[in-house]
């Protein structure tokens, strides 16, 4: 799964990446970005590319409890296109979800330690995701959720999940304003080749979402 991400990155840096018009409003660097917290996306709105916060933790329109969101953060790419939740937003609700690493807790004899994993060969990438909009008693809500698949050579010593990391060639063609066969979408993401990661020890600091600074992303010295 994924279930903590970061993005130490400033607004110009995410501007300039994605070719995007700014302002991205209330945007500030996040060190330990956890579900139920705003995370910044990128959807198509047909006629442009466009920056916003969604609610991490999908919130299906047809759902009857918003709380539904908080089992909803992750979308197994393997069987999306199969799942109501999910097959008709593979088809025309997809977002890049923006950040520059993940984290992940090793199983080690001495407990769980946790790792910061980026890109070897980039600062900025996106993760796939899917959105959609909640709409209840006059309150809209805008979630999302973050697709995985099970893990590459590098990840399985770590977890046996991953997120799915897209090319920075494929991130266009992922939010592309284009209404697609949900089986086609689920051939785009399995046909995804690896992508090279690297990862490093940090702080159990970051087992706990209030902690939200720099030290979390600060390499554990033993």
């Amino acid at each position: 799964m994924c279930g903590r991400f970061t993005i130490d990155a400033s607004e110009k840096e995410i501007l300039d990446e994605y070719d995007l018009q700014g302002p991205i409003h209330d945007f500030q660097p996040r060190y330990n970005v956890a579900p139920g917290q705003p995370v910044l996306a990128v959807i198509h709105d047909g006629q442009k590319k466009r920056a916003g916060f969604l609610k991490w933790g999908l919130v299906p329109s047809w759902a009857n409890d918003p709380k539904i969101g908080y089992k909803m953060i992750n979308a197994r790419s393997e069987s999306a296109h199969q799942k109501p939740s999910f097959k008709r937003l593979l088809a025309r609700k997809r977002c890049l979800i923006i950040a520059d690493s993940f984290y992940e807790w090793q199983k080690t004899e001495e407990g769980k330690q946790p790792k910061r994993i980026s890109l070897e060969n980039r600062k900025l990438f996106t993760f796939a995701g899917l959105w959609d909009k909640w709409d209840q008693d006059d309150e809209a809500m805008y979630t999302c959720t973050i697709l995985t698949r099970e893990a590459n050579d590098f990840m399985q010593p770590i977890h046996h999940r991953e997120p799915v990391i897209l090319p920075k060639d494929k991130e266009d063609d992922w939010i592309e304003p284009i209404v697609h066969d949900p089986q086609d979408m689920h051939q785009f993401v399995m046909s995804l080749p690896d992508q090279p990661l690297h990862a490093y020890d940090v702080s159990t600091i970051v087992n706990s979402a209030k902690n939200e600074s720099e030290a979390c992303i600060k390499p554990l010295i033993s």
